[in-house]
């Protein structure tokens, strides 16, 4: 593991990183979801993939990373591209899971590959949107410290930039920048995910023309069971695109 302090816009974010196969020529840069780190995505990926340099990012304030400020998910994108200039690293193939899918595309890799990626708007339940009705009215009459019993799982225990962070990139639509892609792309899914229904993986290979879509066994972290499958497409895509 290392570190590698990396300015933008005028603040300081500590990035940790790890590099696995140092003296393989391709790249692969993996990156986590929201509230995960890059010890995850290294415990399914790093036995697989050996013909490939693969770099594991604790993404801005998650891991061993810090952030002390608001982000945006475009901040996230921009902070990695400087990381990775920083250790000469290219955009050959990047992987992101969830979050870090928004932050894969946003940086255009020459391949992407996509794990239950966030980035599709899915319209919020009735139940949820009256804990948010709730919690507002609370708020106006000084009961902010219950914001515990009404946020999401995934906001629960953030520091307040995070917190902000999250509001921030919760619910983005993605569709133009997926759109917008214009490389190859594998797009992988868990068939009963629930964080990022398997409506939103079709409607993004459906906007990403040159895509492929897997679907298989499992919720929102399948790939911890079938790395080893999705490491085998990811290689087979890569020497598809090298042939055309």
């Amino acid at each position: 593991m290392a570190v590698k302090s990396i300015q933008h816009n005028k603040h300081t974010f500590d990035i940790s990183y790890e590099i696995i196969n140092p003296s393989a020529k391709v790249d692969i840069v993996i990156l986590h979801g929201w509230g995960s780190n890059k010890e995850i995505m290294k415990g399914s990926f790093s036995s697989y993939l050996n013909d490939f340099r693969h770099i594991y990012i604790d993404l801005p304030g998650f891991g061993k990373s810090t952030c002390d400020v608001e982000l945006q998910t475009s901040d996230v994108a921009k902070i990695v591209e400087l990381l990775l200039q920083e250790i000469n690293g290219t955009k050959d193939i990047i992987m992101g899971h969830s979050f870090g899918g928004k932050v894969a595309t946003l940086m255009e890799p020459k391949m992407l590959v996509l794990l239950s990626s966030a980035g599709i708007y899915v319209p919020k339940s009735l139940k949820i949107r009256t804990k948010i009705a709730i919690f507002k009215i609370l708020k106006l009459f000084g009961f902010s410290k219950f914001r515990s019993l009404f946020v999401a799982e995934d906001a629960k225990a953030l520091s307040e930039p995070m917190y902000k962070t999250f509001k921030n990139v919760v619910d983005e639509d993605f569709s133009d920048v997926f759109l917008s892609y214009n490389s190859k792309a594998l797009v992988c899914w868990g068939r009963d995910d629930t964080a990022t229904p398997i409506s939103s993986g079709e409607k993004i290979v459906s906007l990403i023309k040159d895509s492929k879509f897997e679907v298989y066994d499992g919720d929102h972290f399948f790939f911890t069971k079938h790395s080893q499958d999705i490491s085998s497409k990811i290689k087979d895509t890569f020497l598809e695109k090298l042939g055309n």
